[in-house]
């Protein structure tokens, strides 16, 4: 241990400590926090010196942080957030904001919560701009804590006490299949549901869904056929596929018996985040039309 000289101290420093930290790019760092390299290269240097440890080694994928530097790098977060915070207005202004969020999304929010936001976001805030990013190629909690997403929307398990989390809307389970497929003459058990073939949508092979884990609780696994990264527009299918869907070019849906907790959206947060867009719009999601409210129990 050492006694840290903290009159000594440069608080810039923690900024570029930060910077790299994310970046794992001196260059990058340097962009982000407009810094050249040479300055970036000095600054990381006091840094270890004063530290006495070496924080990043250069590595062919990158500058990778030293178990010292992950140690620091969430307590240093949550204070350079805190000081940002006691800086800014306590109020967020809609109207005039040109802040840029950036939000993790799956493919179900992508489709049906992605339209309403933008149009809401718009109205409210013209100068504002979204970045969607697909949320099966993220850790996003752990994004969320080093400051690099704003928000999530998804299905979401308890996040802590470190994030603030609302709920959006309700959504319920139907199947979606050909119309004349065998299993749209009756309501198939969970283990029939499980044994059809199914097409799954993911952005990421390891992340198998919530649909599987609560399978798995009855000791089931569905049959995957076709995993796709995302849900295919119609128009991206051939005239030929297509029509064996249906004659009138629509999907059939069905209400399955199987009995679960209907699907919550949620919209997710760092806790201390206060500048952060309403909800105003994202609850004009209606209900799949034709499906009975029995097939899952909120």
């Amino acid at each position: 241990m050492f006694a840290m000289n903290w009159g000594a101290f440069d608080l810039n420093l923690l900024i570029v400590f930060d910077a790299v930290m994310q970046e794992r790019s001196v260059t990058r760092a340097g962009s982000r926090i407009g810094l050249s390299q040479p300055a970036m290269s000095h600054a990381l240097n006091r840094l270890r010196h004063m530290l006495k440890d070496e924080l990043f080694v250069r590595t062919p994928e990158g500058m990778v942080p030293t178990p010292r530097a992950e140690m620091l790098a969430q307590p240093l977060r949550n204070a350079l957030s805190e000081m940002q915070l006691a800086f800014e207005p306590a109020t967020f202004a809609p109207a005039t904001s040109d802040r840029s969020f950036a939000l993790a999304v799956n493919n179900y929010a992508a489709v049906v919560l992605a339209p309403p936001l933008v149009a809401a976001v718009s109205a409210a805030a013209p100068a504002v701009r979204l970045d969607l990013r697909p949320s099966g190629t993220l850790d996003v909690l752990e994004r969320l804590d080093r400051g690099d997403l704003d928000l999530t929307l998804g299905n979401m398990e308890s996040s802590g006490e470190r994030f603030a989390m609302a709920p959006l809307l309700e959504d319920q389970f139907v199947m979606v299949m050909r119309r004349g497929h065998p299993a749209s003459r009756g309501k198939p058990s969970a283990a029939a549901f499980a044994a059809l073939p199914h097409l799954e949508i993911s952005s990421s092979r390891e992340d198998t869904g919530f649909i599987d884990r609560w399978l798995g609780e009855f000791g089931l696994e569905r049959r995957v056929t076709l995993r796709a990264p995302y849900f295919p527009p119609r128009r991206s299918l051939s005239n030929p596929i297509w029509s064996r869907l249906s004659p009138a070019g629509s999907l059939r849906s069905s209400c399955a018996t199987i009995r679960c907790s209907s699907a919550s959206r949620h919209m997710i947060r760092r806790a201390y985040k206060r500048s952060w867009c309403g909800t105003a719009g994202w609850t004009a999601i209606l209900p799949i039309a034709g499906c009975a409210t029995s097939s899952c129990r909120s």
